[in-house]
């Protein structure tokens, strides 16, 4: 697909992207990641995406890269609109997927604390808009580690590219939602089979 040059998602960060990781041409969590990107349209005053076309876009991406472990990158954007702010009065989104290797991750990393602070007010904080600036500022920052980002109450918030979790009294912790943290959908999923497991889980503000 070709972004024209006025998209806004391009000018604006006016939209949301999902990474959904495909195993097998199988695209892992895919009805969450599809309640999540509708959801974030509703925050963002967009319509919902045609779920099945974001399907078949993500398949065929795919198969089209011809991998059995792949990245793949669902974008939306708010279409087309004129200079300004302000979006037209009706909205064309604009949809499209692709994919890249995604090899299993190796072993630990190294975080580092960086000075890019998480805004927690911001409703863009729970959300994966297309603006992800204070993300590569921070891991440029972390030079060759992982960043490790505290909201604007110094509050722990998240990981440039993952979310947080930590073990402490048989307890597994991980920051609340409202510290600025993405609702993630390993996350999610981390949260859930704990539970299952007997784990208590506890979602906290740590300073």
């Amino acid at each position: 697909m070709t972004v024209p040059h006025d998209d806004r998602g391009l000018l604006l960060g006016d939209g949301l992207f999902e990474t959904i990781l495909a195993r097998g041409g199988v695209l892992e969590h895919w009805a969450a990641h599809l309640m999540r990107l509708t959801a974030g349209c509703a925050t963002l005053g967009l319509p919902s995406p045609d779920g099945a076309m974001a399907l078949r876009l993500c398949e065929q991406a795919v198969a089209d890269a011809g991998l059995s472990r792949a990245a793949v990158r669902l974008t939306l954007t708010a279409g087309s609109g004129g200079r300004g702010l302000d979006r037209p009065a009706q909205a064309q989104l604009r949809l499209f997927a692709t994919a890249s290797a995604s090899p299993p991750p190796t072993g630990p990393v190294d975080l580092v604390t960086v000075g890019v602070r998480r805004n927690e007010q911001s409703p863009a904080s729970r959300l994966k808009t297309l603006s992800y600036l204070d993300n590569v500022l921070a891991r440029r920052e972390a030079g060759g580690a992982e960043a490790l980002m505290l909201n604007t109450a110094g509050q722990l918030a998240c990981a440039a590219a993952a979310n947080l979790f930590w073990s402490q009294g048989g307890r597994l912790l991980t920051p609340a939602l409202d510290c600025g943290v993405l609702d993630g959908i390993t996350r999610g999923a981390v949260i859930a089979r704990a539970r299952a497991r007997g784990v208590p889980v506890e979602e906290v503000r740590a300073g």
